[in-house]
């Protein structure tokens, strides 16, 4: 991450998010203009009292003038009262419904951004980390409308008037005042700019020890099968320790900060105090008046601390945005062409056409030529690393390739948008990973417009009728964070069911049945076959026992078709095939 935080690019992306709910920032500008107002008048009308009674004790006013005072007085402060009621009132809807948009704006935007890009980012950062960012964001959004209202919006409006009221009675303390404020605030400004690179680390280092996290307690059933509790502990420990000690530098910041501002307070206090009273003696000002430049700078004193705070959460937002923001620069790696249209898969053949494609400046395919007819059941099968799960995410456009092209139907998948090309293939993974949802909803997921008979009839299918019979809440059960509540034959039959239900012209069957039990295997094989007919279907399989029926079986190694045939035909010829048949045959001929 950037240690350089860039305060214009943040600013601005900021205005764009507040420029749509202008008129609720207006209405809360408002709101404090109002209050700061009356504030003003509230001290004024003490003013009033304190010269007043000064004179009828100096019996200089009849009881009656000052009797008239008093009444305007405290007509002053109900009236001050009511604005402050409804001010408040209008202040604090106005902030809440500025905030909860802008949160909202920021975390859809935000989402829907990382959502959309390439399958290389998702598989190069951490779950834990991205969540971080998202919720980090609302945060960011809610300080920062925080920080105007609270503390810069009131400070500006305060000091504006203050000052204009204080020049209106003597000048000497309105330049005091002013002076206190500019040097206060520069104090806190320069020492802020120190903290920028200790409160980036910090946020850094959050963020990686939540990754951290995330992925040990993703990971917790191998910690314990390994019983590697101690060893996570010591590596979390040392984690922890690195985030602290970050911490730590960025709060010893304050220590400088709070001494300075006290310092500034108290020469401005006595300069104050100084100049207010030699007036007063010199009979220039009343004891009113100087009552009245004391408590205003007395209000002052605290906005500023308030405002001090604000420009704290300025620089923490501030290095918030540079850790939010920084996702927006980030391009999608796989990006639809102009004019790109929807794709409706009518026939399901499938080519791969002169394609090249390299990862990371690794080569896996050149030149490759293969074509799959409509209606043809082909099998990939192959050493790991051969290619066979390369080409299907080049089917899928998770990568583009650098040469060539994949072909649907005749047409290259360049021409059509990505999500329509995969919304028409339906797949069952090797990993199958489900939502913290319903079994049901797990389901349904691939088609959420389907009818309930239909999800009826994907559960019996994948024979999860008879795992639904035996929970709590038949369908309706939750299955857990990554479906935990469910073993692993019996996830790999919900994304089973998925594709049943998608029910797509070309399904993707990617070690389908490898985590099922022998019996449950055969039945689901039987289901399979009925399922594949009118389809095209692509299998990869290390299991050949599940791929003897294949229209096609294509052996690859190191990027390349090696051998092409029916089963019964490639273990016949000496090659491949015939040598992972051979190291599988004793667990599979009947």
């Amino acid at each position: 991450m950037s240690q350089k935080i860039e305060f214009g690019r943040n600013l601005k992306i900021y205005w764009g998010y507040l420029r749509k709910h202008k008129w609720v920032a207006f209405g809360m500008f408002l709101a404090v203009f109002f209050t700061e107002i009356a504030a003003l008048f509230e001290k004024l009308a003490f003013k009033l009292i304190v010269d007043r009674g000064n004179e009828w004790v100096a019996e200089t006013i009849t009881k009656s003038a000052l009797m008239s005072s008093l009444l305007i007085a405290l007509a002053v402060f109900a009236a001050v009262v009511v604005v402050r009621v409804i001010g408040k009132w209008f202040f604090v809807s106005c902030i809440n419904r500025l905030a909860i948009r802008l949160t909202f704006d920021l975390k859809e935007s935000l989402f829907n951004h990382v959502i959309g890009l390439s399958h290389h980012f998702h598989t190069s950062h951490r779950t834990g980390t991205l969540i971080s960012k998202i919720t980090r964001g609302g945060r960011a959004m809610e300080k920062m409308t925080d920080l105007l209202g609270f503390n810069v919006a009131p400070m500006i409006i305060q000091i504006a008037v203050s000052v204009s009221s204080l020049m209106y009675f003597s000048l000497e303390p309105a330049i005091i005042v002013l002076l206190v404020f500019v040097i206060f605030v520069a104090h806190s400004l320069v020492l802020q700019r120190y903290q920028q690179r200790a409160n980036i680390a910090a946020i850094a280092s959050e963020d990686y020890e939540k990754g951290q996290i995330s992925d040990l307690f993703t990971n917790i059933d191998s910690i314990k099968y390994f019983g590697k509790e101690q060893n996570v502990m010591r590596r979390f420990k040392k984690i922890i320790h690195v985030t602290c000690r970050k911490m730590l530098l960025f709060w010893d910041y304050h220590r400088i900060s709070d001494a300075g501002h006290f310092f500034i307070l108290g020469v401005g206090t006595i300069a104050l105090l100084y100049f207010s009273l030699r007036s007063f003696v010199n009979g220039e000002i009343t004891i009113g008046t100087v009552v009245f430049i004391y408590t205003i700078f007395g209000g002052i004193v605290h906005d500023m601390f308030g405002f001090v705070h604000g420009i704290r959460n300025f620089y923490d937002v501030m290095a918030d945005f540079q850790s939010i923001f920084s996702y927006f620069k980030v391009e999608n790696e796989v990006k639809d062409i102009s004019g790109a249209k929807n794709i409706r898969i009518r026939e399901g053949g499938v080519e791969f056409r002169d394609v090249t494609f390299a990862y990371h400046g690794k080569p896996l395919l050149k030149n490759f030529n293969f074509t799959i007819k409509p209606g043809e059941k082909v099998a990939l099968v192959g050493p790991s690393g051969s290619g066979k799960s390369t080409l299907i995410k080049l089917l899928y456009r998770l990568y583009d390739v650098n040469h060539g092209a994949v072909l649907i139907d005749g047409k290259s998948t360049l021409e059509f948008k990505q999500q329509s090309l995969r919304e028409e293939l339906s797949v069952v993974p090797q990993e199958c990973v489900l939502f913290d949802d319903t079994l049901y909803n797990n389901v349904r997921f691939s088609s959420p417009r389907s009818s309930p008979a239909n999800v009826a009839r994907a559960l019996k299918f994948s024979q999860l009728d008879k795992v639904v019979a035996t929970l709590p809440q038949k369908e309706r059960t939750i299955v857990g964070e990554r479906g935990v509540r469910l073993s692993g034959g019996e996830k790999q039959r919900v994304s089973i069911a998925r594709a049943i239900l998608a029910d797509k012209k070309i399904l993707v069957l990617d070690e389908a049945t490898s985590a099922l039990d022998s019996q449950t295997e055969s039945d689901i094989q039987k289901d399979l076959q009925r399922l594949m007919k009118g389809r095209t279907a692509i299998i990869i399989a290390h299991r050949l026992s599940t791929i003897m029926q294949a229209d096609k079986i294509v052996v690859l190694d190191k990027g390349k078709i090696v051998q092409m045939g029916r089963h019964n035909q490639l273990i016949k010829q000496k090659g491949l095939y015939k040598k992972l048949w051979n190291l599988q045959k004793g667990g599979y001929i009947k």
